[in-house]
């Protein structure tokens, strides 16, 4: 098939490279420009060493956007990780039009920051949806989902990386063959069970350890790497990425005040919360890279006793 991606960075990239391979044409290339000083998206780098025409305007709205959509001739339009507002009157120009992909089950979790949000809320599973884009957020008609469980230690990392992304290329090349074949259905998304997101960023991934474990283990996980749960200590900012929760059964049995560091071993640092601990293996203050947490803790003068937060 003659395809056109809308998209950026390794998703984007991925999917181009998953389509060339199996001897689909793309046909063009859209990807946001890139900010001033910033590298060379990787999907532009990818499609141009394949020859590959790239257009990148500002805007997607654009009447020269549009004509460049119209100029590409595509059988179907592949939205592969897109920011940019991409309206009706661009995307619907491909002969079977655009497909979509967004990160969580629609209509849950609509919205920027889809993979982070189902694991700082606890939820035991996630998964991905290929729909149609219309001009409200996530809110097309879907045509294909795929489920994957979240485990009790599942970062975002390993979430996403490990199983949304392959899950979400194979997706792709699944829906789009379903489309251009005219095998494809459409089921309209359940607004009573809808919920939209905004972004998880610093000002979301600040830890309060007055709050349980449970609910601080959950916020570390699904904040790493990205932003990353973080604390602070003498008004500087301490980033919590691999951790562990160690729940106490007994209220009498909890040591030391909430955010107080108790214990630093060889390996880790732990630090207590409401209903139990976070033990503490890798972390970041402003000026460090990341280091094991015993190694951040020396760097930074940090002691049994120390409160952080």
């Amino acid at each position: 098939m003659r395809i056109v991606i809308i998209g950026q960075q390794d998703f984007g990239k991925a999917v181009l490279e998953a389509f060339t391979a199996r001897g689909d044409q793309v046909a063009a290339v859209f990807c946001a420009p890139e900010k001033e000083g910033a590298k060379p998206d990787v999907l532009k780098t990818a499609a141009q060493e394949r020859g590959i025409r790239v257009h990148q305007f500002a805007s997607l709205k654009s009447p020269e956007a549009r004509d460049a959509m119209a100029q590409v001739d595509a059988d179907i339009g592949l939205m592969a990780y897109v920011l940019q507002f991409a309206p009706q009157d661009f995307v619907n120009i491909p002969r079977h039009g655009t497909i979509q992909y967004h990160p969580s089950l629609l209509p849950k979790y609509r919205g920027p920051s889809s993979i982070n949000w189902p694991i700082i809320r606890g939820d035991t599973n996630t998964g991905l949806s290929i729909f149609r884009p219309t001009d409200g957020l996530d809110e097309g008609p879907v045509m294909l989902q795929k489920e994957t469980p979240i485990g009790p230690d599942d970062t975002l990392a390993s979430v996403y990386f490990d199983r949304l992304f392959p899950m979400g290329v194979q997706a792709m090349l699944e829906a789009a063959d379903l489309v251009v074949a005219g095998r494809h259905r459409e089921t309209v998304q359940d607004e009573s069970r809808a919920s939209y997101e905004g972004w998880c960023r610093s000002a979301e991934a600040r830890i309060n350890w007055a709050s349980h474990a449970d609910f601080t283990y959950n916020l570390i996980r699904g904040c790493n790497p990205a932003p990353g749960a973080w604390t602070t200590y003498d008004g500087k900012k301490i980033q919590i990425f691999e951790a562990r929760k160690h729940l106490t059964r007994r209220f009498s049995a909890v040591k030391g005040k909430v955010g107080e560091i108790v214990e630093i071993g060889p390996e880790s640092v732990h630090i207590t919360c409401q209903g139990g601990r976070i033990e503490v293996f890798k972390a970041k203050a402003e000026d460090t890279k990341k280091l094991p947490a015993p190694e951040l803790a020396l760097a930074l003068g940090l002691r049994a006793g120390t409160v952080l937060g």
